[in-house]
């Protein structure tokens, strides 16, 4: 997404409400994109970061007939989901013909701000490859919300946790999505994912050897797209509520930003 000396490049986003009934039924909903969080829907506060950062052309929800109140009170496409979190990236990406760029997001980061989908923006456009996905050192996020439970990968550079969202070129989703989905199929296969992954990649990220540059480039192999990973300041691009404790936290930050932000949602990090 190189864009030297260019102007705002616009993408076209797709917010992926699927979700699973078993979460949503452990945070109060049916759908997790539903589960109230400060008085809002959780994915109202979702969109309304994304429209409010200036940089989305269109803008789709993909999730359940359920959605369609919601739907039509933002102003915006409901597109059916698919079986699968890739299926619904595929049908998203379908109701945006003519898409260059495609920024897919998850429905329950609701601590998302204008601030942090600007940035990682900007930050793709001065590197060059076809996907591109944030990550967020431990020290962000733990001095960001202290307490707050991720999954955190070592490397030779650091520590980090993975956001949830991702960049992609829209002509590389279908091979992305074809590869993606082999992967997912072998994942209650330990062995077999261990040997399409390679196991002495496998061994060298056990042992803490690998270079952020190295999973870049073997996860770019194995999805047949060049990837990059993006670090971020802005923690909030990867605090998804996943358990009560998540909704606690952040109920608790949206309400107590709300009566002094200029919008209803949270101020985000530098």
């Amino acid at each position: 997404m190189r864009q030297e000396g260019a102007d705002v490049v616009l993408v076209d986003g797709v917010v992926l409400a699927g979700g699973s009934a078993g979460k949503g039924d452990r945070l109060g909903a049916g759908n997790e994109a539903l589960v109230p969080v400060a008085g809002r829907p959780m994915v109202a506060w979702v969109l309304e970061a994304l429209r409010r950062s200036g940089r989305l052309r269109r803008l789709v929800l993909v999730g359940p007939e359920e959605l369609a109140g919601l739907a039509g009170e933002e102003k915006i496409t409901l597109v059916p989901p698919g079986r699968t979190a890739v299926e619904s990236a595929l049908n998203g990406a379908g109701a945006l013909p003519g898409a260059e760029w495609l920024l897919l997001v998850t429905a329950d980061i609701p601590l998302l701000t204008p601030e942090a989908v600007r940035d990682f923006l900007d930050r793709c456009r001065e590197i060059s490859a076809d996907l591109y996905y944030p990550i967020v050192t431990r020290r962000e996020s733990e001095t960001a919300y202290p307490g707050v439970k991720r999954t955190y990968v070592s490397l030779k550079e650091g520590t980090f946790t993975g956001g949830n969202m991702a960049l992609l070129r829209a002509d590389a989703l279908s091979t992305c999505a074809r590869r993606g989905q082999k992967l997912v199929a072998l994942r209650k296969s330990p062995l077999a994912l261990g040997w399409q992954i390679g196991p002495f990649f496998i061994v060298r990220f056990l042992l803490r050897r690998l270079s952020l540059a190295e999973v870049e480039r073997r996860f770019s192999e194995l999805l047949g797209v060049r990837g990059k990973a993006v670090i971020t300041p802005y923690p909030e691009i990867g605090v998804d509520v996943d358990k009560p404790d998540d909704l606690e936290l952040a109920c608790r930050v949206l309400s107590a930003q709300a009566a002094s932000d200029p919008w209803p949602g949270p101020t985000g990090s530098p």
